[in-house]
């Protein structure tokens, strides 16, 4: 029964139902949720479409782990609910309404969040609405399948709303919760192996501050992984190659911790593992974990997993809660600002892999936004780990929009990573360690090795012209640097006409 998952007893008369629940926000209330792509409250958002169905006008301010489901991002964006939101989101609907300037929207680095709500930078923390799987006998709060910000927003929430979810077993004991002290009294994080435990199996929660506890039986939107296709394998093992490489040759250690962002081509990248005879084991730090790897847990190739949220599709959460028993040995999910800490990024020595929509021929990145106005989604960890990690990798197919569109330009029209923080640039085509380059030598590389065919003479032709009327330490035609964008813009592909 639901109901055995409350173990502390005084919170059982705070029981009811979403409607009723929903009354403790009002116009202006700051909502801050649980869910870090997974782990999202369900219930609550319904309601209060309803009331605004019924003709009630309120909007609230939404703040997130990171991106969550249509549940509650498509919902209340659709039904005009939001009026900020932070940070990450990647949601078609709340998408379109932030580039038609209905929704304000801030982009934030993950790591930074949970500090700058306890130290007021996002206004006061008025309700929280979390999802648990579990309240244990003291009180205390056993998430589900991400832990993101919540420990904070538990701590500093005025009022906490809580969805059990019956959907999610118990997975007390996965969890590793710690809340570093703020400056100007923050110790360093004691963390020195990719699976170190530092904190509790639960989010300390004062009771008292509970108004109610639903039931809920709604599941995470679980992600769709197809079967990695060319590109993706052609990236993933460039990928694998420079790294084996720089192994051998003695310029990296061969135990270094492995991170890759959210989506096909990471997955790829960690697939990879599965057939590579060199790497027999790996430590995994990163903030989301996919699919692949419970596949490299099954094969023995995974000392430790640490992330902040679980992101899978159903066949592997099935899979997951099967047998939860042996993947809770390798798998440990903490808060965002742990997992994304720049300073356990940067002592561990992570390997980042992180996808952008553009790089341009200098290295400059462009992960956010499309033809430089438009967004597409959030900065996300991104930028914690390639400024941190040991070595950063930017992965992109060379082309979008079946070849109309060139991944690589002259100038990206958005630049969410300088060159200072990327190392190595790879496309299907090819791969360049910008480490030891000088700026005209990384354009020349990636023009010649990471650029599609189809646009290297544009691009070697723009890059001359440039060395020669522009000179300078990075040469560009100012009036043309964004002349693949606009040759897109007005004719819908970017090669010339």
């Amino acid at each position: 029964m639901l109901r055995d998952r409350i173990r502390f007893k005084p919170l059982m008369d705070k029981i009811t139902d979403a409607d009723a629940a929903c009354v403790h926000i009002q116009n202006g209330t700051n909502v801050f949720i649980s869910g870090f792509t997974a782990g999202y409250p369900k219930l609550i958002p319904q309601a209060l479409v309803r009331r605004a169905e019924k003709g009630e006008r309120f909007r609230i301010n939404l703040f997130a782990g990171a991106s969550t489901g249509d549940a509650v991002d498509g919902v209340l964006a659709e039904a005009g609910l939001v009026s900020w939101r932070r940070p990450y989101m990647s949601n078609r609907t709340m998408r379109n309404r932030i580039n038609a300037d209905e929704i304000r929207f801030k982009d934030d680095h993950l790591s930074r969040l949970s500090s700058q709500v306890r130290d007021g930078g996002w206004g006061r923390a008025h309700v929280a609405v979390v999802e648990a799987v579990a309240i244990t006998r003291k009180g205390h709060l056993i998430p589900t399948m991400s832990v993101g910000n919540t420990p904070t927003y538990v701590r500093e929430a005025e009022k906490i709303i809580i969805e059990i979810s019956s959907e999610t077993p118990d997975l007390e004991g996965i969890h590793d919760i710690f809340i570093p002290e703020d400056p100007p009294y923050r110790m360093p994080i004691p963390i020195y192996r990719s699976g170190d435990r530092i904190g509790k199996p639960f989010i300390e929660m004062d009771p008292q501050k509970v108004t109610a506890i639903l039931f809920s039986r709604e599941e995470d939107s679980c992600a769709v992984f197809t079967e990695p296709d060319t590109v993706s394998r052609r990236i993933a093992e460039h990928i694998l190659d420079f790294v084996e490489h720089e192994i051998k040759r003695d310029r990296m250690p061969s135990f270094l911790p492995w991170q890759s962002g959210v989506g096909d081509v990471a997955n790829a990248v960690l697939s990879g593992f599965l057939e590579n005879d060199f790497f027999h084991t790996i430590d995994i730090y990163s903030e989301v974990l996919q699919d692949a790897v419970l596949d490299l847990i099954d094969m023995g190739k995974v000392r430790a997993a640490s992330g902040s949220a679980m992101t899978l599709s159903h066949k592997a959460r099935t899979r997951f809660f099967n047998e939860l028993y042996r993947y809770k040995e390798k798998i440990v999910l903490r808060p965002v600002e742990i997992s994304n800490s720049p300073e356990v990024v940067r002592r561990l020595g992570v390997i980042a892999i992180n996808t952008a929509i553009e790089v341009d021929i200098y290295g400059h990145v462009n992960s956010t936004h499309v033809m430089g106005s438009h967004l597409m989604n959030g900065i996300g960890g991104s930028g914690d780990f390639l400024r941190n990690g040991a070595l950063s990798f930017v992965v992109t197919p060379s082309t979008a929009k079946g070849g109309k569109i060139s991944a690589v330009v002259p100038m990206v029209s958005h630049v969410d990573h300088n060159e200072h923080s990327v190392d190595v640039i790879v496309t299907e085509h090819g791969l360049v360690d910008t480490r030891p380059l000088a700026p005209r030598q990384v354009a020349e590389a990636v023009i010649r090795k990471c650029a599609h065919p189809d646009y290297r003479d544009l691009l070697w032709d723009y890059y001359q012209r440039a060395v020669r009327g522009a000179g300078g330490h990075e040469p560009h035609i100012l009036a043309e640097a964004f002349g693949f964008h606009e040759r897109f813009m007005a004719t819908g592909d970017m090669h010339s006409r």
